[in-house]
Protein backbone atom coordinates (compact mmCIF):
# COMPACT_ATOMS: atom_id res chain seq x y z
CA UNK A 1 0.00 0.00 0.00
CA UNK A 2 1.36 3.47 -0.85
CA UNK A 3 1.95 5.81 2.05
CA UNK A 4 -0.86 8.36 2.27
CA UNK A 5 -0.08 11.62 4.09
CA UNK A 6 -2.90 14.08 4.86
CA UNK A 7 -5.15 12.24 2.42
CA UNK A 8 -2.66 12.68 -0.43
CA UNK A 9 -1.02 9.69 -2.09
CA UNK A 10 2.51 9.83 -3.55
CA UNK A 11 2.88 10.46 -7.26
CA UNK A 12 3.34 7.29 -9.29
CA UNK A 13 4.79 8.46 -12.60
CA UNK A 14 4.65 4.90 -13.95
CA UNK A 15 0.84 4.81 -13.73
CA UNK A 16 -1.02 4.88 -17.02
CA UNK A 17 -4.16 6.95 -17.62
CA UNK A 18 -7.28 5.11 -16.45
CA UNK A 19 -9.35 3.45 -19.18
CA UNK A 20 -12.02 5.61 -20.71
CA UNK A 21 -15.69 5.18 -21.49
CA UNK A 22 -18.37 7.14 -23.31
CA UNK A 23 -21.47 8.67 -21.70
CA UNK A 24 -24.38 10.22 -23.55
CA UNK A 25 -25.05 13.74 -22.30
CA UNK A 26 -28.16 15.69 -23.29
CA UNK A 27 -27.75 19.34 -24.33
CA UNK A 28 -29.84 21.94 -26.10
CA UNK A 29 -27.71 21.32 -29.18
CA UNK A 30 -28.50 17.62 -29.10
CA UNK A 31 -26.84 14.63 -27.43
CA UNK A 32 -23.06 14.51 -27.00
CA UNK A 33 -21.20 11.22 -26.68
CA UNK A 34 -18.77 12.38 -24.01
CA UNK A 35 -15.56 10.45 -23.34
CA UNK A 36 -14.40 10.41 -19.70
CA UNK A 37 -11.73 8.67 -17.61
CA UNK A 38 -12.66 7.71 -14.06
CA UNK A 39 -10.34 7.17 -11.11
CA UNK A 40 -12.28 5.52 -8.26
CA UNK A 41 -12.25 6.88 -4.73
CA UNK A 42 -12.05 4.86 -1.51
CA UNK A 43 -15.76 3.93 -1.52
CA UNK A 44 -18.94 4.10 -3.57
CA UNK A 45 -20.18 7.04 -1.46
CA UNK A 46 -17.04 9.13 -2.01
CA UNK A 47 -17.50 12.71 -3.21
CA UNK A 48 -16.57 13.39 -6.84
CA UNK A 49 -14.07 15.74 -8.45
CA UNK A 50 -14.58 16.59 -12.14
CA UNK A 51 -11.62 17.85 -14.18
CA UNK A 52 -11.68 19.95 -17.39
CA UNK A 53 -8.57 20.30 -19.57
CA UNK A 54 -7.27 23.20 -21.65
CA UNK A 55 -6.79 23.74 -25.38
CA UNK A 56 -4.83 20.95 -27.08
CA UNK A 57 -5.27 18.92 -23.89
CA UNK A 58 -7.41 15.96 -22.89
CA UNK A 59 -8.55 13.88 -19.94
CA UNK A 60 -5.04 12.40 -19.69
CA UNK A 61 -3.80 15.77 -18.35
CA UNK A 62 -5.32 14.79 -15.00
CA UNK A 63 -3.82 11.30 -14.57
CA UNK A 64 -1.46 12.19 -11.74
CA UNK A 65 -3.74 14.57 -9.87
CA UNK A 66 -6.64 12.10 -9.98
CA UNK A 67 -4.41 9.30 -8.64
CA UNK A 68 -3.12 11.49 -5.82
CA UNK A 69 -6.68 12.48 -4.88
CA UNK A 70 -7.93 8.87 -4.96
CA UNK A 71 -7.61 8.20 -1.18
CA UNK A 72 -10.20 10.94 -0.63
CA UNK A 73 -12.07 11.69 -3.88
CA UNK A 74 -13.38 9.92 -6.94
CA UNK A 75 -12.24 11.71 -10.11
CA UNK A 76 -13.85 12.04 -13.52
CA UNK A 77 -11.62 13.63 -16.16
CA UNK A 78 -13.49 14.85 -19.23
CA UNK A 79 -12.57 15.06 -22.91
CA UNK A 80 -14.37 18.24 -23.94
CA UNK A 81 -16.09 18.14 -27.38
CA UNK A 82 -13.46 18.12 -30.13
CA UNK A 83 -10.66 16.92 -27.84
CA UNK A 84 -9.38 13.54 -26.74
CA UNK A 85 -11.95 10.97 -27.84
CA UNK A 86 -15.07 13.14 -27.74
CA UNK A 87 -16.28 13.86 -31.24
CA UNK A 88 -18.16 17.17 -31.43
CA UNK A 89 -21.73 16.76 -32.71
CA UNK A 90 -22.54 18.39 -36.07
CA UNK A 91 -22.80 22.14 -35.72
CA UNK A 92 -21.28 22.25 -32.24
CA UNK A 93 -20.54 25.90 -31.41
CA UNK A 94 -17.11 25.28 -29.75
CA UNK A 95 -17.71 28.25 -27.44
CA UNK A 96 -17.17 28.44 -23.70
CA UNK A 97 -20.93 28.39 -23.13
CA UNK A 98 -21.52 25.44 -25.43
CA UNK A 99 -18.87 23.44 -23.57
CA UNK A 100 -20.38 24.50 -20.24
CA UNK A 101 -23.73 23.15 -21.33
CA UNK A 102 -22.14 19.75 -21.99
CA UNK A 103 -20.43 19.76 -18.59
CA UNK A 104 -23.67 20.74 -16.87
CA UNK A 105 -25.36 17.78 -18.60
CA UNK A 106 -22.67 15.49 -17.14
CA UNK A 107 -22.83 16.96 -13.62
CA UNK A 108 -26.61 16.56 -13.59
CA UNK A 109 -26.05 12.80 -13.89
CA UNK A 110 -23.73 12.64 -10.88
CA UNK A 111 -24.75 12.32 -7.23
CA UNK A 112 -24.43 15.53 -5.25
CA UNK A 113 -22.48 18.68 -6.11
CA UNK A 114 -18.92 18.06 -7.31
CA UNK A 115 -15.50 19.57 -6.71
CA UNK A 116 -14.96 21.12 -10.14
CA UNK A 117 -11.43 21.80 -11.38
CA UNK A 118 -10.37 23.30 -14.68
CA UNK A 119 -7.15 24.28 -16.40
CA UNK A 120 -6.84 27.16 -18.89
CA UNK A 121 -9.81 26.97 -21.32
CA UNK A 122 -11.29 24.25 -19.10
CA UNK A 123 -11.16 26.70 -16.18
CA UNK A 124 -13.04 29.28 -18.24
CA UNK A 125 -15.68 26.63 -18.92
CA UNK A 126 -15.76 25.77 -15.21
CA UNK A 127 -16.45 29.44 -14.35
CA UNK A 128 -19.42 29.39 -16.71
CA UNK A 129 -20.70 26.15 -15.14
CA UNK A 130 -20.35 27.48 -11.59
CA UNK A 131 -22.29 30.65 -12.46
CA UNK A 132 -25.05 28.93 -14.43
CA UNK A 133 -25.57 26.00 -12.03
CA UNK A 134 -24.19 26.79 -8.57
CA UNK A 135 -26.22 23.88 -7.18
CA UNK A 136 -23.96 21.45 -9.05
CA UNK A 137 -20.63 22.84 -7.78
CA UNK A 138 -19.43 22.33 -4.19
CA UNK A 139 -16.00 23.89 -4.73
CA UNK A 140 -14.17 25.36 -7.70
CA UNK A 141 -10.44 25.17 -8.47
CA UNK A 142 -9.19 27.30 -11.38
CA UNK A 143 -5.69 26.45 -12.62
CA UNK A 144 -4.24 29.21 -14.82
CA UNK A 145 -7.72 30.11 -16.13
CA UNK A 146 -7.87 31.54 -19.64
CA UNK A 147 -8.80 35.06 -18.55
CA UNK A 148 -8.68 37.70 -21.30
CA UNK A 149 -5.02 38.20 -22.16
CA UNK A 150 -4.33 39.90 -25.49
CA UNK A 151 -0.54 40.19 -25.27
CA UNK A 152 1.07 39.88 -28.70
CA UNK A 153 3.95 37.63 -27.71
CA UNK A 154 5.02 34.70 -29.93
CA UNK A 155 6.44 32.97 -26.85
CA UNK A 156 2.83 32.27 -25.81
CA UNK A 157 2.46 29.83 -28.72
CA UNK A 158 3.89 26.33 -29.00
CA UNK A 159 4.85 27.24 -32.60
CA UNK A 160 4.98 30.92 -33.76
CA UNK A 161 3.49 29.86 -37.12
CA UNK A 162 0.17 29.19 -35.38
CA UNK A 163 -0.57 32.93 -35.32
CA UNK A 164 -0.03 33.16 -39.09
CA UNK A 165 -2.10 30.03 -39.68
CA UNK A 166 -5.19 31.79 -38.27
CA UNK A 167 -5.14 34.39 -41.04
CA UNK A 168 -7.66 33.58 -43.83
CA UNK A 169 -5.39 34.03 -46.88
CA UNK A 170 -1.83 34.54 -45.67
CA UNK A 171 -2.19 31.56 -43.35
CA UNK A 172 -2.38 28.96 -46.12
CA UNK A 173 1.38 28.45 -46.29
CA UNK A 174 1.72 28.39 -42.50
CA UNK A 175 -1.02 25.77 -42.24
CA UNK A 176 0.77 23.59 -44.80
CA UNK A 177 4.01 23.90 -42.87
CA UNK A 178 2.32 23.09 -39.56
CA UNK A 179 0.76 20.00 -41.11
CA UNK A 180 4.25 18.56 -41.64
CA UNK A 181 5.16 18.84 -37.95
CA UNK A 182 5.50 15.36 -36.46
CA UNK A 183 3.61 14.28 -33.32
CA UNK A 184 6.93 14.10 -31.44
CA UNK A 185 7.83 17.66 -32.48
CA UNK A 186 4.38 18.93 -31.46
CA UNK A 187 4.64 17.20 -28.09
CA UNK A 188 8.07 18.72 -27.45
CA UNK A 189 6.84 22.19 -28.45
CA UNK A 190 3.79 21.96 -26.19
CA UNK A 191 5.79 20.77 -23.20
CA UNK A 192 8.33 23.56 -23.65
CA UNK A 193 5.45 26.03 -23.65
CA UNK A 194 3.39 24.65 -20.76
CA UNK A 195 6.01 23.35 -18.29
CA UNK A 196 8.43 25.54 -16.39
CA UNK A 197 10.86 22.61 -16.58
CA UNK A 198 10.01 20.13 -19.37
CA UNK A 199 12.82 17.95 -18.08
CA UNK A 200 10.57 16.70 -15.26
CA UNK A 201 8.45 14.76 -17.79
CA UNK A 202 9.53 11.07 -17.83
CA UNK A 203 10.32 9.50 -21.18
CA UNK A 204 7.37 7.13 -21.03
CA UNK A 205 4.98 10.02 -20.35
CA UNK A 206 6.44 11.86 -23.34
CA UNK A 207 5.83 8.72 -25.42
CA UNK A 208 2.22 8.55 -24.19
CA UNK A 209 1.68 12.16 -25.28
CA UNK A 210 3.18 11.45 -28.70
CA UNK A 211 0.87 8.45 -29.11
CA UNK A 212 -2.10 10.64 -28.24
CA UNK A 213 -1.11 13.17 -30.91
CA UNK A 214 -0.78 10.34 -33.40
CA UNK A 215 -4.27 9.14 -32.51
CA UNK A 216 -5.67 12.66 -32.96
CA UNK A 217 -4.06 12.88 -36.40
CA UNK A 218 -6.37 10.04 -37.43
CA UNK A 219 -9.50 11.85 -36.26
CA UNK A 220 -10.81 14.13 -39.04
CA UNK A 221 -12.64 16.41 -36.59
CA UNK A 222 -9.74 16.99 -34.18
CA UNK A 223 -7.80 19.69 -36.06
CA UNK A 224 -10.84 21.77 -37.09
CA UNK A 225 -12.28 21.55 -33.56
CA UNK A 226 -9.04 22.84 -32.02
CA UNK A 227 -8.95 25.71 -34.50
CA UNK A 228 -12.58 26.69 -33.94
CA UNK A 229 -12.33 26.46 -30.15
CA UNK A 230 -9.17 28.59 -30.16
CA UNK A 231 -10.83 31.22 -32.33
CA UNK A 232 -13.94 31.28 -30.14
CA UNK A 233 -11.76 31.74 -27.05
CA UNK A 234 -9.97 34.70 -28.63
CA UNK A 235 -13.32 36.18 -29.72
CA UNK A 236 -14.54 35.89 -26.13
CA UNK A 237 -11.60 38.08 -25.09
CA UNK A 238 -12.69 40.78 -27.55
CA UNK A 239 -16.30 41.20 -26.43
CA UNK A 240 -17.52 44.39 -24.67
CA UNK A 241 -16.71 44.55 -20.94
CA UNK A 242 -20.32 43.79 -19.99
CA UNK A 243 -19.98 40.34 -21.60
CA UNK A 244 -16.41 39.63 -20.49
CA UNK A 245 -15.37 36.60 -18.47
CA UNK A 246 -14.20 39.07 -15.82
CA UNK A 247 -17.84 39.99 -15.20
CA UNK A 248 -18.72 36.40 -14.32
CA UNK A 249 -16.22 36.07 -11.48
CA UNK A 250 -18.24 38.08 -8.90
CA UNK A 251 -21.21 35.78 -9.60
CA UNK A 252 -19.40 32.64 -8.40
CA UNK A 253 -20.87 31.51 -5.08
CA UNK A 254 -18.75 28.38 -4.50
CA UNK A 255 -15.56 28.46 -2.40
CA UNK A 256 -12.91 28.99 -5.07
CA UNK A 257 -9.16 28.49 -5.27
CA UNK A 258 -7.19 30.16 -8.04
CA UNK A 259 -3.90 28.36 -8.75
CA UNK A 260 -1.27 29.93 -11.01
CA UNK A 261 2.26 29.02 -12.02
CA UNK A 262 4.72 31.88 -11.49
CA UNK A 263 6.38 30.96 -14.82
CA UNK A 264 3.20 30.61 -16.86
CA UNK A 265 3.98 31.76 -20.41
CA UNK A 266 0.49 31.17 -21.81
CA UNK A 267 -1.67 33.33 -19.51
CA UNK A 268 0.26 35.88 -17.45
CA UNK A 269 0.43 35.33 -13.69
CA UNK A 270 -0.22 39.08 -13.45
CA UNK A 271 -3.89 38.16 -14.01
CA UNK A 272 -3.90 36.03 -10.85
CA UNK A 273 -4.53 38.62 -8.10
CA UNK A 274 -7.41 40.27 -9.97
CA UNK A 275 -8.96 36.90 -10.72
CA UNK A 276 -8.94 35.78 -7.09
CA UNK A 277 -10.05 39.16 -5.72
CA UNK A 278 -13.11 39.30 -7.98
CA UNK A 279 -14.44 35.95 -6.71
CA UNK A 280 -16.41 36.60 -3.48
CA UNK A 281 -15.04 33.47 -1.76
CA UNK A 282 -11.79 33.27 -3.67
CA UNK A 283 -8.27 32.53 -2.53
CA UNK A 284 -5.02 32.55 -4.51
CA UNK A 285 -2.11 30.11 -4.64
CA UNK A 286 0.88 31.06 -6.81
CA UNK A 287 3.39 28.26 -7.29
CA UNK A 288 7.07 29.02 -7.98
CA UNK A 289 8.96 27.13 -10.68
CA UNK A 290 5.64 26.15 -12.26
CA UNK A 291 4.19 26.81 -15.69
CA UNK A 292 0.71 26.62 -17.23
CA UNK A 293 -0.26 23.09 -16.12
CA UNK A 294 0.24 23.03 -12.35
CA UNK A 295 -1.87 19.86 -12.02
CA UNK A 296 0.77 18.05 -14.09
CA UNK A 297 3.90 19.73 -12.71
CA UNK A 298 2.85 19.91 -9.05
CA UNK A 299 0.10 17.30 -8.57
CA UNK A 300 0.64 16.76 -4.85
CA UNK A 301 0.57 20.48 -4.02
CA UNK A 302 -2.55 20.98 -6.13
CA UNK A 303 -4.15 17.90 -4.56
CA UNK A 304 -3.56 19.24 -1.05
CA UNK A 305 -5.10 22.54 -2.10
CA UNK A 306 -8.16 20.85 -3.63
CA UNK A 307 -8.66 18.69 -0.55
CA UNK A 308 -8.16 21.65 1.77
CA UNK A 309 -10.81 23.55 -0.15
CA UNK A 310 -13.18 20.57 -0.11
CA UNK A 311 -12.71 20.05 3.62
CA UNK A 312 -13.16 23.67 4.65
CA UNK A 313 -16.03 24.77 2.43
CA UNK A 314 -18.27 25.33 5.47
CA UNK A 315 -15.78 27.93 6.79
CA UNK A 316 -15.82 30.16 3.70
Amino acid sequence: MPLVVDGVAPVDLTAKPPPGRHLEVATGQGPVRLHVRETPGPSASTETAVHLHGLAGSSTNWTDLAAVLAPRLRSIAVDLPGFGRTEPPPGFACTRRANAEVVIGLLAQLPGPVHLTGNSFGAAVAIEVAVQRPDLVATLTLISPAMPDLRLDPRRLSDPRIALAMLPVLGTRARRQLATTTPAERTEQLMRLCFADPGVVPEHRFAEAVAEFEERDGLPWAGPALGRTTMELVRSWLVPPARSLWRLLPEISAPTLVVWGAQDRVVSVRKAPRTALLVPRGKLLVLPRTGHVAQMERPRIVARAVLGLAGSEDLW
